[in-house]
């Protein structure tokens, strides 16, 4: 599994990289490694993030054994 750096996580999700930026600040999104000014993501760790945010309607979350 590989690591991804913040533009190409942006572009997976099809997001800004800014709002990685400030969901790390909230302290959302996926767990990230920073090293100095770098921030990398781990593949197993968006994917963990991804699975946690899989819905089946709008009113929230899959139950953990859903999904």
């Amino acid at each position: 599994m590989g690591k991804y750096t913040q533009e190409e996580l942006a572009a997976r999700w099809h997001l800004s990289p800014r709002t990685l930026e400030q969901w790390r600040w909230l302290g959302k999104g996926p767990r990230f490694l920073k090293i100095g000014a770098r921030v990398l993501y781990d593949e197993i760790e968006i994917e963990r993030y991804e699975a946690g945010n899989l819905h089946q309607n709008t009113s929230g979350p899959l139950p953990p054994e859903a999904g």
